[in-house]
């Protein structure tokens, strides 16, 4: 009896051992198959790489200056009795735009026109007397000195007046006025600032290597913060005769049409010289390509092969993509795009989103919709 419970127990032991043996050599057996099934196509998006004819652009940064434009100040001192304008008003050359009390210049100007007139007629007399030889020379050279001082008083007189009255130099739009009537003035005190914004100067520096490549009447590109999306159109006027020692810059001026004013002066511009030159060269879009300090690098997309050189594909018979992590040489980036001197042949698709669940060998499928 003791001996039928013994065979019972061990046999029901070994039907357990054997069911947790096949349990666990199942779920090793659906792991197995799990991580060496095929894994599914990363999901990215590519671009081909495609030849255009690229014209070279030299980058510079420079700021904006009007081609006419001053700080309008006075010249004598006095106190302000009229202003002529507004502010932020449009003045033609020659317009009047302030006006100094003159009562007491104009007063000696009376005076002195007076001694001028005394001073002419006695020169005249003194003249006639000399033609009659009743004066000696020395009679007349003092009657004709007098008449000079006097009319030299005059004339310095008339002077000082002119300048109690302050026009504007050139057409232009005028800014924010410093003065008011009745405010003392002195010499140097300013006015207003009066800009002609028809045109405006652009000043920038470049490089001393590239002189050679700078010419007078060559095409520039001008941006602003203001219009990011507009470019303003401009050529180079003036090329400085000497370079500056200590940053081995050029300084270059070019003008710019600014018929609309959308261009102020003393703006920050980024802009761009147009080399007359065009190549054609080999261009992917800039996010194509990861750029490091060890090297910029792009994956390019190709089907996979065997060890025979037959293209693998997949159960629907399309061939199996993979990527190839590929170094390059860049060169220029513009608009979105850049140049690739070296790596690269033009028809070549690269991945231009995704890149980072990437590595060499990795299956991809091509997703230009929505590749993340």
């Amino acid at each position: 009896m003791l001996r039928r419970r013994l065979v019972v127990m061990l046999l029901l032991f070994i039907v357990v051992v054997a069911a947790l043996a096949a349990y666990k050599g199942l779920s090793i057996k659906q792991q197995i198959a799990m991580f060496t099934a095929p894994k599914p196509p990363i999901q990215i998006a590519a671009a081909e790489a495609q030849t255009v004819d690229w014209q070279t652009r030299l980058p510079a940064i420079g700021s904006l200056t009007a081609a006419l434009g001053v700080e309008m100040t006075t010249e004598v001192n006095g106190t302000v009795s009229q202003v002529s304008f507004e502010s932020g008003q449009q003045v033609e050359a020659g317009q009047p735009l302030l006006m100094m009390s003159s009562g007491v210049e104009e007063a000696s100007l009376k005076t002195v026109e007076a001694q001028a007139n005394l001073a002419r007629l006695e020169f005249s007399r003194q003249q006639d007397l000399l033609k009659r030889q009743s004066i000696s020379q020395s009679q007349f050279d003092e009657a004709r000195s007098n008449l000079e001082q006097a009319t030299a008083r005059a004339e310095e007189l008339r002077a000082i007046l002119q300048k109690k009255r302050v026009t504007a130099p050139f057409a232009g739009r005028i800014g924010i006025r410093q003065v008011d009537p009745g405010d003392y003035v002195s010499p140097g005190t300013s006015i207003a600032t009066l800009q002609n914004l028809s045109s405006l100067f652009v000043d920038f520096f470049m490089p001393e290597q590239f002189y050679p490549q700078l010419a007078l009447g060559q095409q520039i590109n001008v941006r602003v913060a203001a219009f990011p999306q507009k470019v303003f159109v401009g050529s180079i006027v003036a090329i400085n005769p000497k370079v500056e020692a200590s940053t081995r810059n050029l300084q270059v001026r070019a003008m710019v049409e600014n018929p609309n004013e959308q261009l102020l002066p003393g703006m920050f511009a980024e802009l761009e010289v147009v080399m007359p030159e065009q190549s054609e060269q080999v261009v992917v879009p800039e996010t194509a390509v990861n750029f490091t300090l060890y090297g910029n690098s792009v994956y390019v997309i190709k089907p996979r092969q065997d060890d025979s050189g037959t293209v693998v594909t997949d159960e629907s018979g399309e061939p199996i993509l993979e990527v190839e992590r590929r170094f390059v040489e860049t060169g220029p980036r513009r608009d979105g795009q850049v140049v690739v001197a070296k790596g690269l042949d033009a028809g070549d698709q690269v991945v231009t989103a995704g890149q980072l669940k990437l590595d060499s060998g990795a299956r991809v499928a091509v997703n230009n919709s929505n590749p993340l």
